[in-house]
């Protein structure tokens, strides 16, 4: 076959479906239909910087939809910014298809994937968070999509609506609504599952009003418990705003180039710990944005919304990995450095209660500060966040499954036990390439791969009958699936910090010194 005979054979065999805005053309890659950077809101520059998403508007012809849109602007944190530059551009908000069937009568069960990055990094081009071996191996039509992040997505800007970010996401989940079943998906049979902020962003969505009929079944992977006062994040914005001797409005934000104002939220990012007093633990862990609990986007916190019956009708699955924050020692040297003092004063500063120092200790009587750092950093930040929103799902009268990854990441000396992350790549099954590969070492060993089909297909299982194959968590044996190299169910495997945490209400942070 000549060169050109070839390239009309591939042209006629690609993949072509009609969106409500136009018609696309994907690509064929192992056995998928495959279609990336379709648009589902318009550019959020000029007119429409830091302004609620706009649907995208119609186009004529083919569009090809072979190419990664570009990314928000990023943090400059693991060098996600010079990343955004690879692809330039302003068409941020794309989503991306994996289908094993685009037939529109296929009516598949649909994965929408949320990325996490502590609210300030994200985007669905990179590698790990390819579709392809979930849709194909899993029978499920997969998507991913970008959301703004940081000052962009989440600040608290005067003039323009709290929670963009979260409003990208709903706009993705209502293009899924709306033409998904020409990808073949069903869109009666939508879960939402995302990591860290992503699974923040998964509980989030659980309790808004806007998301309400756009999913069916959800799954939140290390849910991250922080979600800010607005009185919080209006004087996080104010510090960024002042880096640029500016005012936090919208008139003069907006001026900023989108790329710079990434940068001054680096700058705050970098001074942080200044304003720990006057910002709380958010100041002590170096977390600039999250999700505000504004009472309109976001009316309350995920806990409480699940506690009053908001997803009763919703499937959840919710859980953590058993050493989040061993991942976080390493990036920032304290791994098995933790002095007295350091162990003192994170204890002081995230424990529950008044007491609650020592009633850690008294419960871990034969930890040392490594240790005791290690755990308490971790349940307020991923494990105890994870564990009450199961909690809260079940005393609002709606069913939930829970989990806890207990297989040890084998990369990196083997240091990391089974810490944030590393459900990432297990999930999608892309365990030799991707920033994530790092954390199984030197090719994926036959334990990874079996893990990783185990809970694929938990996942795919999930999204297709509400299923995962373990039993719903319950308040009197609380069983709970442990992902290990013999994957196993347990009651109660956390019992000493749920105890520990058990009277703690997770609200909105505060501002605590105005």
């Amino acid at each position: 076959m000549s060169v050109a005979a070839s390239q009309s054979f591939e042209s006629q065999s690609a993949p072509v479906v009609r969106t409500a805005a136009g018609t696309v053309r994907g690509s064929r890659e192992g056995g998928l239909a495959v279609f990336r950077g379709i648009p589902f809101a318009e550019p959020p520059v000029g007119e429409l910087r830091f302004a609620a998403p706009r649907a995208v508007r119609g186009w004529d012809g083919e569009r090809e939809a072979v190419a990664y849109g570009p990314p928000p602007p990023q943090a400059g944190v693991f060098g996600m910014d010079a990343l955004s530059e690879e692809a330039p551009g302003d068409d941020w908000l794309t989503v991306n298809v994996w289908s094993p069937d685009p037939g529109a009568g296929a009516g598949l069960p649909v994965l929408v994937w949320i990325q996490g990055g502590a609210y300030v990094i994200g985007m669905s081009g990179l590698p790990e968070y390819d579709g392809g071996r979930l849709a194909r191996e899993g029978g499920v039509v997969v998507v991913t999509f970008n959301y703004r992040v940081g000052i962009e997505g989440f600040a608290q800007i005067e003039g323009a609506p709290a929670n963009r970010g979260l409003l990208d996401q709903v706009a993705a989940l209502e293009w899924v609504r709306d033409n998904i079943r020409g990808f073949g998906g069903d869109p009666d049979r939508v879960t939402v599952f995302g990591q860290s902020a992503g699974g923040g962003s998964v509980a989030a969505l659980l309790a808004m009003g806007r998301a309400r009929g756009l999913f069916r079944r959800a799954v939140a992977q290390s849910v991250q418990g922080t979600y800010f006062s607005p009185e919080l994040a209006a004087d996080v914005t104010a510090a960024c705003a002042a880096e640029l001797s500016l005012r936090p409005t919208v008139a003069e934000l907006s001026t900023v180039d989108p790329t710079r104002l990434s940068a001054t939220g680096d700058a705050i990012t970098a001074k942080i710990a200044q304003w720990a007093e006057r910002w709380g633990r958010p100041g002590h862990r170096t977390i600039p944005f999250a999700a505000v609990v504004d009472g309109d986007v976001l009316p309350t916190t995920p806990w409480q919304a699940l506690a009053g019956g908001a997803a009763r009708d919703i499937e959840l699955i919710a859980g953590h990995a058993r050493d989040e924050h061993r991942l976080f020692g390493v990036i920032d040297g304290t791994l098995g450095q933790v002095t007295e003092e350091q162990a003192a004063t994170a204890l002081g500063t995230f424990a529950p209660g008044p007491d609650g120092p020592r009633r850690y200790r008294d419960a871990l009587p034969d930890a040392g500060p490594n240790e005791l750092y290690e755990r308490v950093h971790a349940d307020w930040l991923f494990r105890m966040p994870s564990l009450h929103l199961a909690e809260s799902q079940l005393q609002g009268g709606g069913r939930a499954h829970l989990y806890e990854l207990t297989w040890p990441a084998p990369g990196m000396g083997g240091v990391l036990g089974a810490c944030h992350g590393l459900d990432v790549p297990l999930v999608f099954g892309n365990l030799a390439h991707g920033q994530t590969a790092a954390l199984l070492g030197e090719g994926p060993s036959p334990e990874a791969e079996s893990l990783s089909a185990h809970i694929r297909g938990a996942w795919t299982a999930f999204a297709t009958h509400g299923d995962p194959g373990w039993p719903a968590y319950d308040t009197a044996q609380r069983l709970t699936q442990l992902f290990d190299t013999h994957p196993t169910v347990a009651p109660d495997p956390e019992k000493i910090s749920r105890l520990l945490w058990q009277d703690h209400a997770f609200e909105a942070l505060p501002l605590l010194d105005r």
